[in-house]
């Protein structure tokens, strides 16, 4: 059975940091390009993609609002991925979702339960 398991959210002040670390069991990460989502307050319909890490951690994408404050790594040896986050502001709180896809069928795809973060004053 896979199972992604995200952990490290919290509440936060603005410009502060946090750790988010999503561990999978079940599956060999590897495999799998690893991606973090957020769903906000109100918008759970809407998953915005934050950070993308591909199979061997060569290659990170982020979105805009994050360029330069979050950065996205992966231990493999661990099955493990994680998410730093700096510079923390109002708009980031939100549900952070750690998503494995499997790099050669991307149909194939696991999702954690989410993690909490709100940044607030």
């Amino acid at each position: 059975q896979v199972q992604l398991v995200e952990s490290g959210g919290d509440l936060v002040q603005p410009g502060g940091s946090l750790r988010l670390s999503c561990e999978a069991s079940g599956l060999t990460m590897s495999n799998y390009e690893m991606r973090w989502f957020r769903r906000t307050p109100g918008k759970e319909r809407e998953s915005v993609l934050v950070a993308t890490i591909s199979p061997t951690g060569d290659t990170t994408t982020y979105a805009d609002s994050v360029k330069g404050r979050f950065t996205i790594s992966r231990d493999n040896a661990k099955n493990s991925g994680y998410l730093e986050m700096n510079s923390l502001k109002l708009e980031d709180t939100g549900v952070y979702y750690c998503n494995a896809r499997l790099q050669f069928n991307v149909d194939i795809q696991f999702w954690g339960q989410g993690t909490q973060v709100t940044v607030a004053t």
